[in-house]
This record gives C-alpha cells, sequence and structure tokens, in this order.
C-alpha cells in the first residue's frame, strides 16, 4: 500500500509548523560545527553514499542520520558512522553539522535543525516527469483539496525552504535548467558536477561492474539461472495512487510464458511509496521482487541487468550510461502529461512507440531478446538520450561534488591566502 502523497505529506507539514519554528529558534542558540550529517529519503545508497565515500577518503567523518532499523543495520553493514535523524541526538547532530546532505527533501536529516547550515540536495534522478514548483502535485494538501489560497501557501513554504539549498549537482545544462526551474534556484548553486549516484555505472571495468553489480543481484533475489537474461521493471510513483500498469491473471500469463520462451528473469522493483501488487498467480520463479527492503540503491545493480521496461522513471536516462535497451510501458502518457507534466515531450524519450499495456510490451520485449537487430536499435538509442543528459561519465561526479563544497565552506582566510598566493 502506499505510504506518502503529497496530500497528506504537506498535511502533516502544516500541522508542525510550531515544530519547525521551535526548530528554528534552537538553530539560533547551538553553533555549528564543521561537521557533516548525510541523509537519504530511499536508505543507505544513492548519491548520499557515494559522496559520503569520496568525503570520508578526503579525511571528513561524515555522519549518517537513519530513519529506521533497517537503515541501522544497513549502516552497521557497511561500516559507516551512524545515529538515529529523530528524537533529541538527531536533532542536536543536525544542529551541530556544518554540512547537511540530503537526496529527497529536508526529511531526510532531522528537519527541525537544518536552518543555518552548508545544504547541498543532491535529488535522487533525473527528472522525466515535473517536480517541485513545476509540478501541480506539490502543493496538494489534505486540508481544502483545491483551495487556492492554501495551495499558494504551501508554493510559498516550499520555495523558503528551497532556497537555503547552496550546492544542488546537475547531470548536465539539460538537466541543470530543470532543477532550477523545480527548486527555484539559479546557475549558482545547480552545477554542472555530474550525479555521485551514477558514477557506480562508469567507475573501473565493464567486466568488473558487471560482476558487483550480478553479486548483489543475486543476494538478494536468489541465484539467476546461467544464460537467462535478466529485465528490470520499473514503474514510476503515482503520488499515492494505484498504479494503473498492474498486470491482470491473464496478462501474468502472458508475461511468464514470454520469459519461458526467451529463458528471461523478471526483477520487479515498483517504487517504495507506489501501490501496487506485482505478483504473478502461478508459481514461477521468472518474476522475482527487488524492492528497495531488498536493495536499497537499485543503481549498483543495473550492470547486472539486460533490459529494462519502465513508463516515466529517470532511470531511463541512468541505463543509458550502459547503452541498456529499453521498452516503455506507458498505459496513460496522456493523462499524466494533463496531471503531472513532463519536461519536453515525452516522445523526446520514449519514442513513438511506447506500449499501451502489457500485450504490446510482451511483444516489444520478446523482438528485443531475439532479434539482434532491434536490440541494437534500442541500445543505441539508450545510448544517444543518455549521450544528451550526462555531461560526464568518469565515475568522477562525487569529487567534483565534494569539490564544489570544500571551496564553498572553507573559510575566508583560506580562500584569501590562496588567492594571495
Amino acid at each position: 500500500m502506499a505510504s506518502f502523497s503529497f496530500r497528506a505529506g504537506n498535511a502533516g507539514k502544516l500541522l508542525r509548523i510550531p515544530l519547525y519554528l521551535a526548530g528554528r529558534l534552537g538553530t539560533l542558540l547551538v553553533p555549528r560545527g564543521r561537521g557533516w550529517v548525510i541523509g537519504c529519503g530511499a536508505g543507505v545508497g544513492d548519491g548520499a553514499l557515494a559522496l559520503l565515500r569520496v568525503a570520508t577518503a578526503a579525511g571528513a567523518d561524515p555522519l549518517w542520520l537513519t530513519g529506521s532499523e533497517r537503515e541501522d543495520r544497513q549502516a552497521a553493514a557497511l561500516g559507516i558512522r551512524s545515529l538515529p535523524k529523530a528524537g533529541l541526538r538527531g536533532w542536536w547532530a543536525t544542529a551541530r553539522a556544518g554540512v547537511i546532505v540530503v537526496t529527497h527533501g529536508f526529511g531526510d536529516v532531522n528537519r527541525y535543525a537544518t536552518s543555518g547550515a552548508f545544504l547541498v540536495q543532491l535529488w535522487h534522478g533525473i527528472p522525466l516527469k515535473r517536480i517541485g514548483l513545476d509540478s501541480p502535485a506539490t502543493v496538494q494538501s489534505a486540508f481544502l483539496p483545491g483551495f487556492v489560497p492554501l495551495q499558494r501557501l504551501i508554493g510559498a513554504l516550499y520555495r523558503a525552504q528551497t532556497r537555503r539549498i547552496d550546492v544542488l549537482p546537475a547531470a548536465s545544462d539539460r538537466a541543470r535548467g530543470r532543477l532550477e526551474s523545480a527548486f527555484g534556484l539559479g546557475v549558482e548553486q545547480v552545477l554542472v558536477t555530474g550525479e555521485p549516484r551514477v558514477d557506480v555505472l562508469s567507475a573501473g571495468t565493464a567486466t568488473g561492474r558487471r560482476e558487483r553489480a550480478v553479486e548483489t543481484r543475486d543476494a538478494a533475489v536468489g541465484t539467476v539461472p546461467e544464460g537467462a537474461r535478466v529485465l528490470l521493471y520499473a514503474p514510476t510513483w503515482r503520488d499515492g495512487a494505484p498504479d494503473p500498469a498492474v498486470p491482470s491473471a491473464a496478462e501474468w500469463q502472458g508475461i511468464v510464458a514470454m520469459l519461458e520462451r526467451t529463458n528471461g528473469v523478471l526483477l520487479v522493483r515498483s517504487h517504495p511509496l507506489g501501490e501496487g501488487e506485482y505478483r504473478p498467480p502461478i508459481d514461477t520463479d521468472r518474476v522475482r521482487a527487488i524492492g528497495s527492503a531488498l536493495v536499497a540503491d537499485i543503481t549498483p545493480v543495473l550492470p547486472a541487468i539486460d533490459v529494462l521496461v519502465t513508463d516515466y522513471s529517470s532511470l531511463a536516462y541512468d541505463v543509458g550510461l550502459l547503452a541498456m535497451p529499453v521498452v516503455y510501458l506507458a498505459p496513460d502518457p496522456d493523462e499524466y502529461a494533463r496531471t503531472r507534466g513532463f519536461y519536453g515531450r515525452y516522445a523526446d524519450v520514449a519514442g513513438d512507440d511506447p506500449a499501451a499495456g502489457w500485450a504490446g510490451a510482451i511483444a516489444q520485449l520478446e523482438a528485443t531478446l531475439t532479434d539482434p537487430a532491434e536490440t541494437a536499435r534500442r541500445a543505441e538509442r539508450s545510448r544517444q538520450l543518455s549521450e544528451r543528459m550526462h555531461a560526464h561519465r568518469d565515475g568522477g561526479n562525487a569529487g567534483r561534488v565534494l569539490a564544489a563544497i570544500v571551496a564553498r565552506t572553507a573559510p575566508a582566510s583560506a580562500h584569501q591566502g590562496r588567492e594571495s598566493a
């Protein structure tokens, strides 16, 4: 079931305004140090983990703030210093930090203690669907839905928060324009450094990336038979609404039959905030779940995937770094464009042949898996899309973000010393 929607989330924020005010007063009294706290709304992973690793290698000692016992275990398994973000200890750690790093929102750390820090918003993917100030969903509330003055108030509060962001990495100039618009920021904050989250798709050798990805994948879903092709289905978030692409019983029969004909295995990663049951009504090991409870960050697993199936997920941009074929399954692009909106045209990403349902997707997948020419066509389209959206492909994005943070947080005396040298 869905665990979050903008309507419910915004209603909660309105109720918590006194806590925000109290937290703001507290941060005025507590002096900030030079330490870091880091959090990620999806668990211990994503760009936050990539940045933590390069910061640690450079001599910093970031503290990861967790939001669940599962995240506590993830951090411990990785040897990362951590503590829960909620409660007095989490507030104090956030209030004392000089640098705060998040990937989703300020709630990735202790949301009541972020004022006055140097804020780094890594975000979690190149936006295809409209986000932030560009999306009408952002200002919706369960209180008085449709009441325009309240929507304007929520928009003003959102803009006041995002205005405090000091660094927001962008994958390219094209992505930067979208992020500037969505967060109400300028070129001084949104920097084309590349996204730390995708470094893992460029660093090292293709063979090494594949081996590590297979190990992570199989540890999560079980060993995939030798020679089997692996498909990843990753539908996007529907803001708490049901997913219209959940297969019917008949569609599941068709999916499994196609997987058997092509020696394929389908991994299903429904959005952690979404709603929808992806469980075939037949007993098969050809379909396996790979949700966020099993793998917090799917990006390192991508080199172990052969074909991506998605509707509007930013993964479509990421897998192009691997020249991975993509099949688009979009049952409602016109309705989605009307209610949520896209940056540019959906056809610019998906081409002119997105499948409207599983029957079409099954046919496209079978052709991709059995026809080398179709495989090559989709791989090349994927590569070209990524080339337009990713300016850096050297595995050094996190290093560039770290350099930007260090340059902007260094004491004034250090800057003056370098300038006079």
